[in-house]
């Protein structure tokens, strides 16, 4: 018994970056959950340029700076934070650990930052806040919310998450149909037998009957329009409404116009259009275009601290992840999830301090440039 304790434990492996924890993690998945959680729309280019998009953004490091009080802590939704991160709302969170949802709450809350909870969560948005009020600092939720054909259903949500404690709608606007999946197609995917989707009324046995895409098709509006969406969430909720999906500066003016409290700059993980831009690479125009009138977040591809800041430092007030907290959950649940919080947040603080940064707000537009092929480093 101790002999195989200890091979166990030989055999383990180290995680030290988000791309050990994706290796590691994606192992102890099977091929349909992993090709699901992985993959992007059509030939995958959107997803690729998520991360690599980031390698042209280079640190401007200071020196002979004091940062010995150096401090990541941050204001976001109203609510102080570690570090400007929060935990994407993901679906299917119970495909990748039974704990699913729940483990992910209890680790946000054990590393003081939000989580947002998706309308294809495999536990109540009750459920998944208790979690998160078991231990550890006071954190927040915010409900994703897809516009849907049964408007009952959509109001239903609404009020259990305004009751559960969640302070924020994040509808996410860049789906009236879903992407060019292939791997979802050729693996015929399905939701797994024993997990059901509570917060959209779908037991196991009717997600079963149906393939994910179609689902989805039954679900969604494709007639969703900024006219009617917001004026309906407003008449029916205090919660803050927040645009998920946002990559142009006239989507920005739009929400603007229409009253949003902000806009979460995103391109669904590259599952959605496939070519659309990097969301680091147009994430200045719309900081740019909401001139600090309504709040810019960000999500798309961060695997790194360093990532984190230079998002940071191109205007954004936080970032968000959705893949990394997968891989934690499949690797080693709960325990996982806070690995891939701690990872980002080391790298985050040490890019700090190697740029003289003492606060979150001290990181600018002066701590990067752009890498040229044709000569030195171009300023921001």
């Amino acid at each position: 018994m101790a002999e195989n304790s200890v091979v166990k434990a030989m055999s383990k492996e180290v995680i030290l970056s988000i791309e050990d924890l994706q290796e590691a993690g994606s192992k102890n998945l099977p091929t349909s959950a992993r090709e699901f959680y992985n993959s992007g729309s059509t030939a995958q280019q959107t997803l690729h340029d998520n991360s690599t998009a980031f390698a042209k953004y280079r640190m401007r490091p200071r020196v002979l700076k004091d940062v010995s009080k150096a401090s990541t802590r941050t204001t976001v939704l109203g609510q102080p934070i570690s570090f400007p991160l929060c935990i994407s709302p993901a679906g299917l969170q119970g495909m990748a650990h039974p704990d699913g949802e729940l483990a992910t709450s209890r680790a946000c809350a054990r590393k003081n930052i939000h989580m947002g909870v998706s309308s294809f969560a495999n536990y109540t948005v009750e459920e998944i806040v208790k979690a998160g009020l078991e231990n550890g600092d006071p954190m927040t939720h915010v409900m994703q919310l897809y516009t849907m054909k049964d408007r009952a259903l959509q109001e239903r949500i609404i009020n259990r998450a305004e009751k559960a404690g969640c302070v924020a709608i994040f509808l996410t606007a860049d789906s009236p149909v879903l992407g060019v999946r292939y791997n979802e197609w050729r693996n015929d995917f399905r939701t797994p037998a024993g997990l059901a989707f509570p917060m959209l009324e779908r037991t196991t046995e009717q997600l079963q009957a149906q393939t994910h895409d179609s689902g989805f098709l039954a679900l969604n509006s494709d007639s969703h329009s900024w006219a009617e969406e917001i004026p309906w969430l407003r008449e029916r909720t205090k919660m803050q409404i927040w645009i998920k999906g946002v990559l142009t500066a006239e989507d920005v003016l739009l929400a603007r116009e229409y009253g949003c409290d902000g806009v979460i700059v995103s391109n669904h993980g590259g599952r959605q259009l496939d070519g659309s831009p990097a969301t680091i690479d147009v994430l200045a125009e719309c900081v740019e275009a909401a001139e600090e009138k309504i709040r810019v977040h960000v999500d798309g591809g961060f695997r790194s601290g360093a990532d984190i800041f230079k998002a940071i430092a191109l205007g954004a007030e936080c970032c968000w992840i959705g893949r990394p907290a997968i891989w934690g959950l499949a690797y080693d649940g709960q325990k996982g999830v806070e690995k891939a919080v701690e990872i980002l947040y080391d790298e985050f603080r040490r890019c700090m301090m190697l740029t003289g940064c003492k606060s979150v707000s001290d990181i600018s537009k002066a701590c990067i440039g752009i890498a040229r092929v044709d000569g030195p480093l171009a300023r921001l």
